[in-house]
């Protein structure tokens, strides 16, 4: 038995790579995507592809945030799946209970001991680690303790770096959007530290393609095996 899930990353970008429509949190693509032309009108199909992916979904707090999970106008309603969502400050309680209401199950991963979680910790599962997360061994209680053999992926450029460079993503499924975003602010695929050196190559990761779908609309659907 692997030690650890299986991790796909499912990400939606521009032609350049952006997972942003700008460089501040007030930018989103999922609510400005279907404002542009030449781009709203085969975004349906990402939407499409997502519904098929994991019941264990990863994303961040402040990802959740950004899209309104602490407001009473929270769009999430996936009873059918488990979120693992990563957060130290951005979620507030409203966004714990929001989430815990409207998920089949959460799991709450954070380094702030007084993290609203905290005060609904009975209903949900809350994996605290003291300094910083340890994700590999995340991964690897998930699968042990939670049963939980795979795990799609869809956090921000940042976190999207630590966990490939820690080689913790195994498959990398894109959907691309006929668009060019710009801007060396604004989020991409993977963000975090840049390489300087010749030994940083390592943290390079060559991939390998198992599909390559024209999808309507000028979208692509790319699947990749990380080698």
């Amino acid at each position: 038995m692997r030690e650890r899930t299986f991790n796909t990353l499912f990400m939606l970008s521009s032609v350049d790579g952006k997972i942003s429509t700008g460089g501040s949190d007030k930018r989103d693509v999922d609510k400005e995507f279907p404002k542009i032309k030449g781009i709203k009108e085969g975004l349906k199909q990402y939407y499409e592809l997502e519904k098929r992916t994991s019941i264990h979904s990863l994303n961040t707090g402040r990802v959740m945030a950004k899209i309104g999970v602490n407001t009473d106008k929270c769009p999430i309603n996936c009873p059918t799946v488990n979120f693992i969502i990563i957060d130290n400050n951005h979620l507030n309680k409203k966004g714990v209970d929001n989430l815990i209401n409207r998920t089949k199950k959460l799991f709450l991963v954070t380094s702030n001991k007084n993290h609203p979680a905290f005060q609904v910790k009975d209903k949900l599962e809350l994996l605290y680690y003291p300094k910083k997360v340890d994700f590999k061994d995340l991964f690897k209680k998930l699968r042990k303790k939670y049963k939980a053999s795979r795990v799609t992926i869809q956090s921000g450029g940042t976190l999207n770096a630590v966990f490939i460079r820690e080689g913790l993503i195994d498959r990398l499924s894109l959907v691309v959007a006929p668009g060019l975003i710009g801007g060396k602010d604004t989020s991409s695929l993977v963000d975090g530290k840049s390489l300087h050196s010749e030994k940083d190559l390592k943290n390079i990761k060559a991939l390998k393609l198992r599909k390559c779908d024209k999808l309507k609309n000028s979208y692509l659907h790319l699947v990749y095996d990380v080698l």
